[in-house]
């Protein structure tokens, strides 16, 4: 009998249910329920509004017994850092305050003060974002101490969301790693870490990884939904769901493009050399205890600021033929300047820094998307060579997955200036790697060798070379 799955997979700007099965050693997708997610004010914060999500995976499993599909498993994925603390009788205390919220200003240098960069990154290999969980919760500490002193749990977003399906408390691997609270080698809580920072260690939770089966729904959902299931964890770090995703590792570094690029490769072990921190890196969990060793960068983040500044007037393909019009300017900011994280105006923001660094200033919607890609496209350059340094290895191809891989141009332009094949695909990767631990967990699938195999197989990657010959 086929084996259904459900990949809940959620976003900063959009969250959707996608069912998954095997059929003819293919794997099938079909997307049954689409959400908006935003960010909203409430209070002093910027925050998600988790409930309504909760609310929005329900209404999509509704859809499913309304086709007569009662899948057998669920696996939800979202964006890193972010959480729900809950007090004694499991409620939340805050709100799920979102990684864009200005309250980390300035938190990382004074944890600093407290225990040093290298030290904390030799014990946990994260990279240094100051919106990390790390810094989240200092500046709870420092400004609210009275919550954490009510805090009994700590649940990443999808660890609530799985909370609320089944009722039991975890923290899941790949996710807890981008907390930088996590031994890179025990590959657990790092307790000596908390203390330092005079964080209550005990309000965190057994670490599971990916394939762990949680348990079934909560018998009130059961007779909500007319069906049960089993709540199975993915990688809950949407990154770390969608690199399960790329076809091919060897020799092979990796772009996970959405609202953020993630670039990098998969190792075996930490990389917390003195050069990866330079160049910070990170070395974010993964599947079977391997090892997302990479860079973040701003991402499409940008052009869908870019395209609300312009009131949605242009799709996202639009700006593309716009920016391919607008071919012969050129200007490059740095995406990752913390400027461009969540500015009043991203497309002001952009003429300023042209501006300060005496460059042509983008005037039309064209120019201003012609900037971002090929802002873009010199990141993912600079993030090359670096790795390549660290490795000491010349890596063949890059593969870009995930929903940015349909930006034809920007492929392009990615394999013009590193000089390397680019393969895009496949664009749903995070639905993808999250429906594969799934079927590794169910046994529907051998290993995760496999796993890609059947992943090469089922969906179209195209192949895009760069205009000068690859070198040999």
């Amino acid at each position: 009998m086929t084996k259904y799955s459900i990949a809940v997979d959620i976003g900063a700007s959009s969250g959707r249910l996608i069912l998954g099965w095997l059929e003819n050693g293919s794997l099938k997708l079909d997307e049954i329920h689409r959400f908006e997610n935003k960010i909203v004010k409430k209070g002093d914060h910027f925050c998600w509004e988790v409930d309504k999500l909760f609310q929005e995976i329900k209404n999509g499993l509704k859809k499913c017994a309304e086709v007569g599909i009662k899948p057998d498993s669920i696996g939800i994925d979202t964006w890193a850092v972010d959480f729900v603390l809950l007090d004694e009788n499991d409620q939340p205390i805050t709100e799920a305050v979102s990684y864009r919220d200005p309250r980390t200003d300035g938190m990382m240098e004074e944890v600093f003060q407290i225990i040093s960069k290298e030290r904390l990154y030799l014990e946990t290999g994260i990279q240094f974002q100051k919106f990390n969980t790390i810094y989240q919760l200092y500046s709870i500490k420092k400004n609210h101490p009275e919550i954490l002193e009510k805090a009994k749990t700590f649940l990443m977003i999808p660890d609530y969301l799985n909370y609320l399906l089944t009722g039991k408390k975890a923290n899941e691997y790949t996710n807890a790693t981008s907390t930088q609270l996590v031994n890179a080698f025990t590959k657990k809580w790092d307790h000596q870490l908390l203390d330092v920072l005079g964080i209550n260690k005990d309000m965190f939770q057994e670490i599971n990884v990916p394939k762990t089966v949680l348990g079934t729904l909560k018998e009130e959902l059961v007779s909500e939904l007319g069906f049960d299931m089993e709540v199975i964890l993915p990688a809950t770090h949407d990154t770390g769901s969608a690199v399960i995703a790329v076809p091919e590792q060897d020799g092979t570094i990796y772009i996970s493009s959405g609202t953020w690029s993630l670039i990098g490769t998969e190792n075996y072990f930490p990389i917390c050399v003195t050069k990866a921190l330079d160049y910070n890196f990170t070395n974010e969990g993964g599947i079977d205890y391997q090892f997302r060793f990479l860079k973040n960068i701003m991402g499409l983040w940008m052009i869908q600021e870019v395209k609300r500044n312009y009131n949605d007037e242009y799709s996202f393909a639009r700006f593309v033929e716009l920016a391919e019009e607008a071919k012969d300017f050129k200007a490059i900011v740095n995406v990752n300047d913390d400027r461009f994280l969540k500015p009043d105006s991203m497309v002001q923001e952009i003429m300023n820094y042209c501006v300060e660094t005496g460059q042509p200033v983008p005037n039309t919607p064209g120019e201003v998307a012609k900037c971002v890609y090929d802002s873009l496209a010199v990141s993912y350059q600079d993030a090359v060579k670096e790795i390549e340094e660290i490795f000491e290895k010349q890596f063949e191809k890059i593969n870009v997955i995930g929903g940015g891989c349909q930006n034809e141009m920007l492929n392009q332009l990615i394999a013009d200036v590193t000089n390397k094949e680019v393969n895009a695909g496949p664009i749903e990767a995070t639905a993808i790697g999250n429906i594969a631990a799934q079927l590794l967990a169910l046994g529907e699938i051998q290993d995760i060798k496999r796993a890609r195999a059947i992943i090469k197989e089922s969906f179209e990657v195209k192949k895009y070379l760069p205009a000068q010959p690859v070198k040999s």
